[in-house]
């Protein structure tokens, strides 16, 4: 009887003690769509879209926290092989083979869908004489046939590069005229120095007429003009635009993307279903994307005034 009593005294005086050292206790909370940490990877040449996206989700659901880091297109792909990233935003969804090889990885399917549609902006130094492209004259400048200078949002690894790789080049190598900046940011500050230079960036960069920064921006470099390659009328060139991107007029749009590994409804889910819906794709259309899951029409009316 003595040694039982003996027993249940070190058990109350380890459980005081454990009470009481507040520093070795974390107290987590659920994670749930409106509750919770996440770790998010996104493209960089998406960061001022994502960054109001996070703002507005983080004052709507205080007890969520999405940590986000942004970098190249490929970082982002890998960060979703690491148990530690749910979720990355990039500019295409996944191909069969990595489709199959999450599902294996995982033992469920990755969710993956468009929520918006950007374009590569091509920019330009205001001293700059040549604004209007045709896709050959942009193949020429790419493959290097041309002296002029295009400076990129980074290395082999980017969205951007892979876009442009991808669409105008088909696969062929960039000339030596090619060169890399540290990111988006510094591609627009280099072009606004050189004259003799063009450079690419994503609309979120520079089409916000909302944004002080981009407004700053639009001082100091322009926008080019890429030939319509869907209009029934030849000769037609366009800015990158939401009425551009929307009427397929402006030739080098392409998709926003989230990939989800998530088999639980949780915080990855919440954030998505918020930037599917009014409020997110509402920032999109904002920052001068074009909102993929809900469609706003713009409608004229009169008031007359009484008698």
């Amino acid at each position: 009887m003595k040694k039982k009593w003996q027993n249940w005294v070190i058990v109350i005086i380890v459980f005081f003690a454990m009470a009481c050292n507040n520093d070795d206790i974390k107290i987590t909370s659920e994670d749930s769509p409106t509750a919770g940490t996440i770790h998010i990877s996104v493209d960089e040449s998406f960061k001022p879209v994502m960054e109001q996206q996070i703002k507005v989700h983080h004052s709507s659901f205080p007890n969520t926290k999405i940590e986000v880091s942004y970098k190249s297109e490929a970082d982002c792909f890998r960060d979703l092989q690491q148990d530690s990233t749910r979720m990355v935003i990039v500019a295409r969804g996944l191909n069969k083979q990595e489709d199959r090889f999450f599902e294996n990885q995982l033992s469920y399917p990755v969710q993956y869908g468009e929520l918006a549609y950007d374009a590569v902006a091509i920019i330009l130094n205001r001293a700059g004489k040549d604004s209007v492209f045709t896709f050959e004259k942009l193949h020429k400048i790419l493959s290097g046939q041309t002296s002029t200078t295009v400076v990129m949002d980074g290395n082999s690894a980017t969205s951007t590069v892979r876009y442009l790789r991808d669409t105008i080049l088909h696969g062929t190598p960039f000339g030596p005229n090619v060169v890399a900046a540290k990111n988006s940011e510094d591609v627009l500050a280099k072009v606004a120095q050189r004259a003799d230079a063009i450079g690419f960036v994503g609309l979120s960069w520079i089409g916000d007429s909302y944004n002080a920064t981009q407004l700053e921006y639009l001082k100091k470099v322009n926008l080019g003009l890429v030939e319509c390659t869907k209009c029934a009328e030849k000769g037609l060139y366009a800015r990158p635009s939401q009425a551009t991107i929307s009427r397929g007029q402006y030739a080098l749009s392409r998709p926003v993307y989230y990939i989800l590994k998530e088999n639980a409804t949780g915080l990855g889910t919440g954030f998505m279903n918020f930037m599917s819906m009014e409020r997110g794709q509402l920032i999109f259309r904002r920052a001068s994307l074009v909102p993929a899951k809900m469609g706003f029409t713009k409608r004229t009316g009169t008031i007359k005034n009484a008698d």
